[in-house]
């Protein structure tokens, strides 16, 4: 792996966490709530360094490269919101415009979405230029490291949800339905990230036709994932209702 000095636009995994480091410190109270996406954000991103260490991808050098695209949308987005700057995507002005006394599981959910659903397939094209797309041999390569992600994610939701719930007040049903929430978050995990690599591929062609295309298919992209944002904050067994909805959203086939 490469190292780096610290910086706001890191080039390594480790360069990346001391980035997230110094956001979480200068999260002002009001916008405390924020800390729930991104510290969990930061636990995962250490797991995939871990499982880059550990040998699990079959191309780490570029796995490593894409974990830090994909963080960098995240980022600049809570940067625009924080200083004012520009203005996020819609569907992360929704999750940092929520209300801030969600419970935390809720928070970490509106976050994930945005990111997986609208920031992921983005991410993937940054790292993957027109002539690998056509390369079938890299592409199932690609595809294969997309999919051992799974693995480390749904190696976090025990971990994960012993976090979460020691910053919430969690009634008897609540821990009744502890063992099926922790299936759902799996279930939904998977979904979403199946369908992250359609919708990529649905990017990568509108891309190949020109830019007023991929422009037109990508809000239509953010229109969908903005209205999956606004359905998580539904009163309700949230991850129940995602295990049967789904998490993830699907770009309709270019007509």
């Amino acid at each position: 792996m490469r190292e780096e000095a610290p910086g706001d636009h890191p080039s390594s995994i480790s360069g990346l966490l001391e980035v997230m480091d110094r956001l979480a410190g200068r999260l002002p109270p009001e916008q405390a709530s924020l800390a729930e996406f991104l510290v969990t954000y930061r636990r995962t991103t250490v797991a995939v360094d871990e499982a880059l260490r550990a040998g699990l991808f079959e191309d780490p050098e570029w796995v490593e490269q894409w974990d830090i695209a994909f963080a960098a949308f995240y980022l600049e987005a809570l940067r625009e919101h924080l200083v004012a700057a520009g203005t996020p995507s819609r569907p992360w002005q929704l999750a940092f415009a929520a209300p801030p006394g969600l419970p935390p599981l809720l928070s970490v959910l509106l976050g994930m979405n945005a990111h997986i659903n609208y920031d992921l397939p983005q991410a993937i094209l940054a790292v993957v230029t027109d002539a690998q797309f056509r390369d079938s041999a890299l592409m199932a390569r690609r595809l294969r490291d997309h999919e051992r992600i799974d693995t480390i994610l749904a190696g976090r939701v025990a971990a994960e949800d012993v976090q979460i719930s020691s910053r919430s007040t969690r009634r008897p049903i609540d821990r009744t339905l502890r063992p099926v929430n922790r299936w759902a978050s799996k279930r939904f995990l998977r979904e979403a990230r199946e369908k992250v690599w359609g919708n990529t591929l649905e990017l990568w062609h509108a891309r190949t036709i020109g830019e007023d295309d991929y422009r037109t298919r990508l809000t239509e992209l953010e229109v969908l994932t903005a209205a999956k944002v606004t359905d998580l904050l539904t009163p309700g067994p949230v991850l129940l209702r995602l295990a049967v909805s789904g998490f993830g959203v699907t770009l309709p086939p270019r007509g």
